[in-house]
């Protein structure tokens, strides 16, 4: 027998457009953003049922600080269409490259998947397909469609990409009715060309208002990271854009840099300035605010949720 090593070939680079960059300095943590190692059994737990079903999660392709406390409560946030994204954004961790087909068995293996876990809201995000003539718009409504009929009680909310160039592919989500439509703006505009060069910063806001003049029956949401070099008076110009297309609720999270290849953390934004944000959002008219250090798009969302329905019927009752 004859054993051959292959010396030649070598795993494909995860993030390939980064590597010929420089490296950039990193940061030390301060106290408040460190968290513990998952090792818990709900997170073991999540993990096997999540393997068994050959799902991935933006939990870890993302490198999510807050794994171990959600999986242990069997939270966890499912990443549809594949593991590689066409976009290269400076800030993320998931892998960029040509994507491989759509499994079309996804969409009853993530039903089957938060069936067994017992989710009564989950959240399906997705990495950006360029590729695809609607985006993968279709393949999040047959995901929706598919949770719909093996867990009726499960509430829907869905983190999508901005559909950029892809006519009739909001459409096409919205009318199969998750209960909550979220699309991250991720930073302030003067940011989008060093940290999003592949989105359009008022694409991002009109999607959202469309979301709304289609079907204000869904609640809207999106996300920013701070510490990215914004300015403060950036984040509450930013609010207000989001406030003038009728979005619900804005989360804030820090920013923490992936790799030495990704765009470096300008500042560790204190949790005193996130208390603050979240003050100055609540005047504007959020229904909900999230915003602390580890704060993530995902990140409580399903008593968050509660939260956003309860504050919906509030309001309601005192305007009526």
């Amino acid at each position: 027998m004859v054993t051959v090593l292959d010396t030649v070939s070598k795993p494909r680079p995860r993030h390939p457009e980064k590597a010929h960059k420089p490296d950039q300095e990193v940061l030390k943590k301060p106290d408040w953003i460190r968290v513990k190692a998952p090792t818990s059994r709900g997170y073991l737990e999540t993990r096997a049922i999540v393997k068994t079903n050959k799902l991935v999660t933006v939990c870890e392709e993302a490198g999510c600080p807050n794994i171990g406390e959600c999986w242990d409560k069997k939270h966890a946030t499912f990443m549809i269409m594949g593991e590689i994204c066409t976009r290269a954004c400076a800030f993320c961790n998931v892998a960029t490259g040509i994507p491989g087909p759509l499994d079309p068995e996804e969409p009853a293996n993530v039903a089957k998947a938060v069936r067994e876990m017992g989710l009564s809201h989950v959240v399906i995000t997705s990495v950006d397909r360029d590729d695809l003539k609607d985006g993968g718009a279709q393949h999040f409504a047959d995901v929706i469609y598919a949770i719909r009929a093996a867990a009726p009680a499960t509430t829907i909310e869905i983190l999508t990409p901005d559909f950029l160039r892809k006519e009739g592919a909001l459409e096409i989500v919205v009318a199969a009715r998750p209960d909550v439509f979220n699309h991250n703006l991720e930073t302030v505009p003067s940011n989008y060309l060093t940290v999003r060069p592949g989105a359009r910063y008022f694409h991002s806001i009109r999607l959202l208002q469309r979301v709304k003049e289609i079907d204000p029956s869904i609640f809207t949401k999106s996300g920013i990271m701070v510490g990215l070099g914004e300015e403060r008076n950036e984040v509450l110009q930013l609010m207000d854009d989001l406030r003038s297309a009728d979005v619900d609720f804005i989360t804030i999270g820090q920013y923490l840099q992936p790799t030495r290849k990704h765009h470096p953390v300008k500042k560790f934004v204190t949790p005193e300035e996130f208390k603050s944000y979240e003050t100055v959002a609540y005047t504007k008219g959020f229904l909900m605010v999230s915003s602390s250090p580890l704060t993530r798009s995902s990140h409580h969302a399903g008593e968050d949720f509660a939260r956003l329905r309860s504050a919906r019927e509030a309001r309601l009752k005192k305007t009526a």
